[in-house]
């Protein structure tokens, strides 16, 4: 029998046909009318799903990549018909175009069962990256007085206010445009799950789920001491997919908190139930199969 290859090896091929796909599809060019809709013989109405995604239409004709134009009518059913979230309720979020939907509800769990530290319910807390606002959410539903909620994309800070409004807690939770961490702003919970894997997007999508050189978890984890108030702690959710393929190790994570002053208070995991855990089928099903999403609960060295 072959020796399998390397997770990172079976990575590297899987990015690259991803990427040529994408070109190939790419250079399959939709013409549009001067409503946003598909000006082709039966086509089907994508004014609404072109104005959500690109803006309101200038009344020119146009034309546009397959995978853009069926990537912002999936956007556009995801958001009319919302996600339900077991967390809260089953009440439903509703995610914008370029925003991550919380389909894989087990981080979002997490969060909602994990122990609150003492110092969230007077002193707030900080869900950076808040994309939806469901853990922003999940947090106001939990008792915590106020949470401060951050994303530096406007369409997620738009798609968050919109979300926490229909949910009634527009008055609890605060959604601001910042890069992470809000300025001169000291919480309980400072809470955080950036992107998974520390790879390069290739596309304005691919940012919910790669962090170069992991960015934005070595920006939360700089930045956390300064941030916490006294008994606070940071809850850091995070997926071992990036080290089952080979991109970051635990022992590089561990160093990363340690260079931060920080220490871990406990870890709390979940397995994923995606379907593609199952599918053998799927070129990193080795890798997907042994994945395990955990909370990170960490406070400063004293």
């Amino acid at each position: 029998m072959a020796a399998a290859e390397p997770p990172a090896t079976t990575w590297a091929a899987h990015r690259a046909a991803r990427a040529r796909r994408a070109t190939l599809l790419g250079r399959l060019l939709v013409p549009l009318d001067g409503a946003g809709r598909v000006a082709l013989r039966r086509g089907p109405d994508t004014a609404a799903a072109f104005a959500e995604a690109w803006g309101p239409p200038d009344g020119r004709t146009a034309v546009t990549p397959l995978p853009e134009l069926l990537g912002a009518i999936g956007a556009h059913e995801w958001r009319r018909r919302g996600v339900p979230v077991a967390a809260l309720g089953g009440a439903r979020i509703h995610p914008h175009h370029g925003v991550f939907s919380p389909v894989r509800g087990e981080y979002v769990d997490l969060v909602a069962t994990a122990p609150l530290p003492a110092a969230a319910r007077e002193g707030g807390a900080l869900d950076l990256g808040t994309g939806t606002g469901v853990l922003a959410a999940v947090l106001a539903r939990r008792g915590v007085r106020h949470v401060t909620a951050t994303d530096h994309d406007p369409r997620a800070v738009a798609c968050a206010r919109e979300n926490l409004a229909r949910l009634g807690l527009a008055g609890r939770v605060t959604v601001h445009h910042a890069d992470l961490y809000p300025p001169h702003r000291r919480a309980g919970l400072v809470v955080c799950n950036p992107p998974w894997l520390p790879e390069r997007p290739n596309s304005p999508l691919d940012h919910a789920v790669y962090d170069p050189e992991g960015r934005m978890l070595l920006g939360f984890l700089a930045g956390l001491s300064d941030h916490l108030a006294p008994g606070g702690e940071g809850w850091l959710i995070l997926s071992d997919l990036a080290e089952h393929l080979g991109l970051r190790n635990r022992d590089q994570l561990l160093a990363a908190f340690d260079t931060a002053g920080l220490r871990v208070v406990d870890r709390l995991d979940t397995r994923p139930t995606h379907r593609r855990t199952r599918d053998a089928t799927d070129p990193l099903h080795r890798a997907r199969s042994a994945e395990v999403t955990s909370l990170w609960r960490l406070a400063p060295e004293p």
